[in-house]
């Protein structure tokens, strides 16, 4: 007789439970400085926006004292016409806020549904964890600028752009993927330099 055997394993990302109030690295003098955060500051004194999408972070790579908390976040400033990327947050949803101006959001679910919103100074929109999305100032006039907030210090980043383009993935693969041809994809990663 035959016995058949299944071994179920769930696989979770995310930020591990803590078993103290906060986490600190070794040999590190904990006042209230520890828990302050000051990268912001710059924001409040840039006399103009970057000429370029722009993204200032505070994780656990910037913020130490986030380690174990579950949270980070982001400051995201649009100069006119730019974008960011598609990407992904492997590790955590991202809870965008419309500071000023207006955006053009969106994200892609399982079943390759596209989720879009014109978004409006005011407005939050929710990206799920790990799926596909991309914010877009489409104002030919107005520069944007949105706070992220995630549900892990340290959420991850997978630019699709970057990620295909400026790694050392055969160009066979990319063109036989594309439905396209190894020159388009050579002249793609033209565009995104090491």
């Amino acid at each position: 007789m035959i016995h058949a055997f299944i071994i179920m394993q769930t696989t979770m990302g995310g930020d591990p439970d803590i078993l103290t109030d906060f986490i600190a690295p070794e040999g590190t003098n904990i006042n209230g400085s520890f828990f302050t955060f000051t990268g912001m500051r710059v924001l409040l004194t840039q006399e103009t926006p970057p000429p370029t999408f722009h993204v200032l972070k505070a994780s656990r790579a910037e913020f130490p004292a986030l380690d174990g908390q579950s949270v980070s976040y982001a400051v995201l400033e649009f100069p006119t016409g730019s974008v960011n990327p598609p990407h992904v947050h492997p590790r955590a949803s991202e809870l965008l806020f419309v500071v000023q101006g207006s955006l053009q959001v969106g994200f892609v679910d399982t079943n390759n549904k596209l989720f879009t919103q014109s978004l409006q100074t005011g407005d939050l929109f929710i990206f799920p964890k790990g799926l596909v999305h991309f914010q877009f100032n489409s104002d030919s006039k107005n520069y944007a600028f949105a706070i992220s907030a995630f549900g892990s210090a340290s959420a991850g980043l997978v630019s699709l752009p970057n990620t295909l383009f400026n790694t050392t993935i055969d160009d066979n693969v990319l063109a036989l993927s594309f439905k396209t041809d190894v020159a388009t994809i050579q002249t793609l990663k033209k565009a995104f330099p090491p």
